[in-house]
């Protein structure tokens, strides 16, 4: 069993992840069900609800460097669950974009595709799977990463060697450009 110092807690940290998810954190009284829900329990570090305890009690640091956060695939399980109609997804990809923004990214291989994922959405107006494949195989260095798939897949069309072009492409772009403009204030 872990032990936590409250004396160490960052009150601000609960502050910021309520007014960012706009959830009321004190409504968790730690049911449980979020974590008997959870898909991916059986590989996170921490629990989810372990996770909104540690938020609650201010434990910024710890919740921004567990490794569950980037493994949450925002299924939406846990918040269906939870009795109190707390967004725990939601909840959990703010702190998640908090982790990002401290510079934690504790799953690199995660953070890279996403990164990557989002760099083709911004260019191309949405994903080009091909793009996509080739920028995260080259930033991790995962090459030969599934290449007998290749052979199977390219002759369905399931893998288009050239982007789709979609109506609004300059919409999303200029999405992504007012995000950086608002981030940089």
């Amino acid at each position: 069993m872990n032990t936590y110092k409250i004396t160490a807690a960052d009150n601000t940290f609960t502050a910021e992840v309520e007014k960012r998810s706009g959830q009321d954190l004190n409504a968790c009284y730690q049911c449980g069900n979020c974590t008997a829900g959870c898909p991916f329990s059986f590989a996170y570090d921490i629990q989810v609800s372990n996770i909104m305890r540690l938020v609650q009690i201010g434990q910024r640091d710890k919740v921004l460097q567990c490794h569950s956060i980037w493994l949450c695939a925002s299924c939406q399980s846990c918040t269906t669950r939870c009795p109190n109609n707390i967004d725990v997804a939601g909840v959990m990809d703010h702190i998640r974009h908090m982790a990002r923004e401290a510079g934690l990214a504790t799953e690199r291989k995660v953070k890279v595709f996403v990164d990557s994922f989002l760099d083709s959405v911004e260019r191309h107006g949405r994903v080009y799977e091909m793009g996509l494949m080739v920028s995260y195989m080259a930033k991790t260095g995962r090459v030969f990463t599934d290449v007998e798939l290749a052979p199977k897949v390219l002759p369905k069309g399931k893998l288009p060697l050239k982007p789709h072009s979609i109506k609004g492409k300059e919409q999303i772009a200029a999405i992504f450009k007012r995000f950086r403009e608002v981030k940089s204030k």
